[in-house]
């Protein structure tokens, strides 16, 4: 008996996949432990402090432990009523719809570019490159969008200026000549296979981790913007929610600042708003939906980017 336990801890220690000891194991593992607290203790500070008392902040500054506990902030964000479940469905919208688009952008773009075949390789290639390292610049940008595009006051103005980013398109067509076998293209064309469905059959389903990756981005990317919707929107039912967080937290600082030219009462109305502690629940308010996508694409991402940076 005692020998076949011996056995049966040689071979569970012989198939480890790490193949270092125990104690190295142990080590690595405080570290990386270590390595997480840093990253989840800041958010969990931020919460904290979101649901702080003004007066706390004030009397201790920022801390773990507050004096006094307050839902200020969240009462004064929900005052926001129906707008700001009308902002919330518009950056949901618009974060769905445009990652899915400009996606699918970014793959076609990035697969005429793998192809080595295509005659006009080299010229996209450059155009991609040439925009990514220089812009046109603020002023014809937005002429071009509002003037010539009628980009304004709807959800294309908040869509379109996003979905094509040269950066991604690298990031894709790096992917795509690291982990797609050219052979694979070849004997789909000997069976008859079309362009589009060798790319959509074929290699879109064996380039997720890639594709994941972009999707991230892209998802990242127009869920925290905020500055075209303060160039192209006016009307409240367009405007999404980073931009109307934005806005009410520069009306605060602002009736904050000129606290003192509106009398003493109003005065003291003015500093019992919730500053800190709302600049703090305006952050807990965008990170939480957005952070909630990671979990379907963790286990794409890491090696959608590793891979990706292999071969240039």
């Amino acid at each position: 008996m005692k020998n076949r336990s011996e056995d049966i801890l040689s071979h569970k220690s012989n198939t480890r996949l790490n193949k270092v000891s125990i104690p190295a194991e142990i080590c690595f593992n405080i570290i990386i432990a270590f390595f997480c607290l840093l990253c989840i203790i800041p958010f969990v500070f931020v919460a904290i402090i979101s649901f702080s008392a003004e007066e706390s902040i004030r009397e201790i500054g920022f801390s773990f432990v507050p004096t006094q506990w307050a839902l200020e902030a969240y009462h004064y964000v929900w005052d926001l009523g129906d707008q700001l479940w009308r902002s919330y469905f518009n950056s949901f919208f618009i974060t769905i719809v445009g990652t899915i688009i400009s996606v699918l952008i970014c793959i076609l773009y990035s697969y005429a570019l793998f192809r080595k075949d295509f005659k006009y390789r080299k010229f996209f290639t450059f155009f991609c490159f040439f925009t990514m390292m220089f812009g046109g610049g603020l002023a014809p940008t937005y002429m071009v969008c509002k003037n010539m595009l009628g980009l304004n006051d709807n959800y294309a103005a908040l869509i379109v200026p996003m979905l094509v980013n040269p950066f991604n398109i690298i990031i894709m067509r790096t992917f795509f000549q690291s982990s797609v076998p050219t052979d694979l293209i070849e004997a789909a064309a000997i069976d008859g296979s079309g362009e589009y469905n060798t790319l959509f059959k074929i290699i879109v389903p064996i380039s997720k981790p890639g594709i994941a990756t972009v999707a991230l981005l892209n998802a990242l990317a127009y869920w925290n913007e905020w500055f075209i919707a303060m160039l192209y929107i006016r009307k409240a039912k367009y405007i999404p929610l980073q931009f109307l967080l934005m806005r009410m937290q520069n009306q605060v600082d602002f009736l904050v600042k000129n606290s003192s030219v509106i009398g003493v009462e109003a005065a003291k109305i003015m500093n019992q708003l919730p500053k800190e502690s709302l600049r703090m629940a305006l952050v807990v308010l965008i990170v939480v939906p957005i952070a909630c996508a990671y979990p379907f694409f963790q286990r794409y991402i890491i090696s959608g980017l590793t891979i990706g940076s292999v071969k240039g």
